[in-house]
């Protein structure tokens, strides 16, 4: 998971995926307002496209990523703004119980299926006692109409694209199920889901007890 398999893509990633991954964030901001102050965490913030759009609620933001080179791009993008590390989420550098809310896009679906649990468990770890989790990810379906089709296509295809260890690990974890299994697995509480795109992609608010 240290291994920058983001540097031959890193300066062009977000003119290639943020207009489709915008509506998304915004969405997940919506599901879980912050009050001032609150400490929130990006685990696989990539370029703090994610936490940006946290600025406005005058939180203490940090983020987390295994590519240096997206790091790079989200120190020039918040100028200071988050605290951010280059971590394994495996070991997050933080002590537990430190944030209200936690939040990841798009991260588990790449990894091996036994990190997927440890990362899982990380995230638990450094949440509040009452605090959130919210977890964006790809979902199994059912596909509704032609839009839901539509998103599984484009999904499938970019999963191919991203090379074939990343591509086995997306399928391993529409296979069982995707989040709904993490989150069972890892023993969280689903307090909100919306299913979105068709069916082809999901958004989880969770908290530990």
């Amino acid at each position: 998971m240290t291994n920058d398999a983001y540097r031959g893509i890193a300066a062009f990633f977000d003119t290639i995926f943020e207009p489709m991954n915008r509506g998304l964030r915004l969405i997940g901001v919506g599901m879980f307002r912050p009050q001032k102050g609150m400490a929130i965490l990006d685990v696989g913030c990539g370029t703090g496209v994610h936490l940006d759009l946290y600025r406005k609620y005058e939180c203490s933001l940090f983020g987390i990523d295994a590519s240096e080179s997206m790091l790079n791009i989200a120190q020039k993008r918040l100028r200071g703004a988050a605290d951010l590390r280059l971590a394994d989420a495996r070991e997050m550098p933080f002590e537990d119980g430190t944030f209200d809310l936690v939040i990841s896009m798009l991260m588990l679906h790449e990894m091996d299926e036994p990190v997927r649990g440890q990362v899982i468990g990380q995230m638990k770890r450094v949440l509040k006692d009452d605090g959130r989790i919210l977890l964006i990810d790809f979902h199994p379906g059912p596909y509704r109409f032609l839009k839901g089709w539509l998103t599984k296509f484009v999904i499938f295809f970019s999963e191919v694209a991203a090379g074939r260890r990343h591509f086995r690990n997306y399928r391993n974890f529409m296979s069982i199920r995707g989040l709904p299994s993490l989150i069972e697995t890892g023993g969280l509480i689903l307090e909100h889901e919306k299913v979105v795109g068709g069916g082809g992609l999901v958004l989880c608010l969770l908290r530990k007890h």
